[in-house]
């Protein structure tokens, strides 16, 4: 008996698991999950492309910009010492090789690092952030235009396309409709007989005033004890009512 309780055991675990696969397989090949797995690929391709695409409008756009788009930054005024920035900078300095020097030499003379320009260098770099052609301190509150812009010129460019590939889509789609009502009618013609046969009109709906005669009809009926004359005396003085 152990024994056939295991074997039974085994195959009840195998036909679950088997069950389990079945379901599995079922799962990943529904029309659905492939679709949504090709659209999560094209969408990712898409997207570099849409990145390429707007990256050249503003290159174009912001040709006369110093620094490009990303130098369309607005730094607000420090409202405290940690938005400040270094001490003898401030918040913001040019990106050239003579200005980015002169900030080095005050930053070295600031904190002691005469002795190792590297080192003072890397610091000021590192506390700053470049826009453009401007190294903006990390603490300032900036107001950052250029990705504002390219936002919006990002979502402009994904919904133009999206509205051009819907518009072909029903275009193709209702011209594939009319050639198969077209070659199905043509069929009709040759064959008659597999014509289907026009479906049958629904039987009117009763009205509220139908369902009102048709209790009016019955109670007049139950009052009037099966009085056939009576019946239809108070059916006649009804209709005048309603």
């Amino acid at each position: 008996m152990p024994k056939e309780k295991k074997k039974e055991g085994k195959k009840a675990i195998r036909k679950k698991l088997k069950t389990t696969w079945d379901e599995f397989r079922k799962f990943i090949s529904r029309g659905s999950i492939i679709d949504l797995a090709v659209g999560v690929i094209i969408g990712g391709a898409f997207n570099a492309i849409v990145t390429s695409l707007v990256s050249i409008l503003m290159s174009i756009c912001t040709w006369g910009v110093p620094g490009g788009i990303s130098g369309l930054v607005t730094v607000l005024p420090a409202a405290n010492s940690a938005q400040a920035g270094v001490p003898g900078i401030g918040q913001k300095f040019a990106a050239d090789g003579d200005t980015i020097s002169a900030m080095v030499e005050i930053y070295a003379n600031e904190f002691g690092l005469t002795g190792a320009m590297t080192t003072a260098r890397s610091e000021l770099l590192g506390k700053y952030t470049l826009h453009g052609g401007t190294y903006y301190y990390n603490g300032s509150a900036l107001i950052d235009w250029g990705s504002f812009i390219n936002a919006v010129i990002s979502f402009l460019v994904i919904a133009i396309t999206l509205f051009v590939i819907v518009k072909v889509f029903n275009y193709l789609q209702k011209k594939r409709e009319l050639i198969a009502e077209k070659a199905r009618e043509e069929h009709y013609k040759k064959h008659p007989e597999d014509r289907p046969l026009p479906p049958k009109p629904e039987e009117p709906k009763p009205t509220e005033l139908d369902v009102l005669i048709e209790i009016r009809d019955q109670l007049a009926k139950a009052n009037a004890g099966g009085n056939p004359d009576a019946v239809k005396t108070d059916t006649v003085e009804g209709n005048r009512q309603l």
